[in-house]
């Protein structure tokens, strides 16, 4: 063994030196396998810690959540404004609902016994203006347009947060990802067509309202993973202060504009009908973002956007079943398309694995005989 004469500080230091090197040089694997473990801590869904949990079924788990949420809640809109005369209050509507999301989110903060503000309120008065401006347009939309004809033109909400994510963020995404959002979106644009043809109810207003939401709602999952990432905060407090000054907003437009005392007349004739469907349609929507904040979260906004994406439509297959709708065979091969994008987007994130595994299969085909070196598994 060499012998050294350095003095005794002066060999810590190296000793000390070559241990930090000998760390950062090791098995990239292992730091692979470290950095997903990390990854897995603080991922909870309501009140359920899904941490220990892969991530794969992280994300199956959330997934289902999410659908199973929202389909509740999209029926429910629907259902609303099928009462006769409902159409002009969907502002009313929106009021209703920001004041039961943030009963929800303060009793929830009360009970966790978590009432610390992380994000700054600036970045609040922010996320509640898109946000009233996202969820009041789109419900009064529904109004105007047929409900599949509403949430189709929500779907393409794909590209403006792809785009929100280069610009807010400085993300850099993969010609996957954008290929998947422009096939979602085409597919999602050519089922509309579809369904113009056979049951016309095109009305300018309608979309110009849907339009402004989903500008804002291309912004504002960004805005929302970029501070919760940099200030740690919990979806609770987020829905909380989004949902409480966005309530404010409206409260005062309405004040404003003269809108709540006719529409607070109109529903004291159906209370079940109106504050009795809200509240369920409340309820869901309130679980839902609460999940969807977790993936948004967890996995980021494309992905979050990319299984609310695939939830609409769902939702917009379901719609047909619940109420009469004319039927087409457009439809068909306008999911086609949808399911082409949901597919690269499952392939960009998981492009290592799945090459793995089919260069694998090809070998057992005889068909490509290389040799394959296995990269470990991002799982979403």
């Amino acid at each position: 063994m060499e012998r050294t004469n350095l003095p005794p500080d002066v060999l810590r230091h190296k000793l000390l030196k070559d241990g930090a090197l000998s760390i950062s040089m090791g098995d990239s694997k292992t730091s692979s396998h470290n950095a997903n473990r990390v990854s897995n801590h603080g991922v909870h869904m309501l009140c359920f810690d899904l941490h220990h949990l892969s991530r794969t079924w992280q994300f199956v788990i959330l997934t289902i959540a999410t659908f199973a949420f929202y389909l509740v809640y999209g029926y429910m809109q629907e259902l609303i404004f099928r009462l006769e005369g409902f159409k002009p209050f969907g502002w009313y509507l929106t009021l209703l609902q920001f004041a039961f999301y943030s009963v929800f989110a303060f009793g929830e903060m009360q009970f966790k016994g978590d009432r610390l503000r992380k994000i700054p309120m600036r970045t609040y008065v922010l996320l509640a203006f898109l946000t009233v401006a996202t969820m009041g347009l789109s419900n009064t939309s529904v109004g105007y347009l047929n409900y599949p004809t509403q949430v189709i033109f929500k779907c393409c909400k794909l590209i403006p947060v792809l785009i929100g994510g280069i610009l807010i963020q400085g993300k850099r995404f993969s010609l996957y990802d954008i290929s998947a959002c422009l096939f979602m979106s085409a597919g999602l644009i050519l089922f509309t067509l579809a369904d113009s043809s056979v049951q016309p109810n095109f009305n300018l207003y309608g979309v110009t309202l849907i339009s402004l939401a989903l500008c804002a709602d291309g912004v504002i999952g960004n805005v929302q993973e970029k501070a919760m990432k940099q200030h740690g905060a919990r979806n609770t407090e987020v829905v909380l202060f989004s949902y409480g000054l966005g309530f404010i907003y409206i409260l005062v437009g309405l004040a404003l504009s003269g809108g709540i005392l006719p529409a607070f007349t109109f529903c004291q004739q159906y209370p079940v009908e109106t504050y009795g469907y809200a509240a369920i349609f409340s309820l869901t929507g309130y679980l839902g973002v609460n999940i969807v904040l977790t993936l948004v979260k967890s996995f980021g906004a494309l992905v979050a956007v990319t299984v609310t994406t695939c939830r609409k439509a769902v939702t917009i297959i379901l719609s047909f079943l619940f109420f009469t709708k004319p039927f087409t065979y457009q439809y068909l091969w306008s999911g086609l398309i949808v399911v082409l994008g949901i597919y690269l987007n499952l392939y960009s994130k998981n492009k290592q694995s799945w090459d793995a595994r089919i260069e694998s299969l090809l070998r057992r085909c005889g068909l490509h005989r290389r040799a394959v070196t296995h990269s470990a598994e991002n799982i979403v």
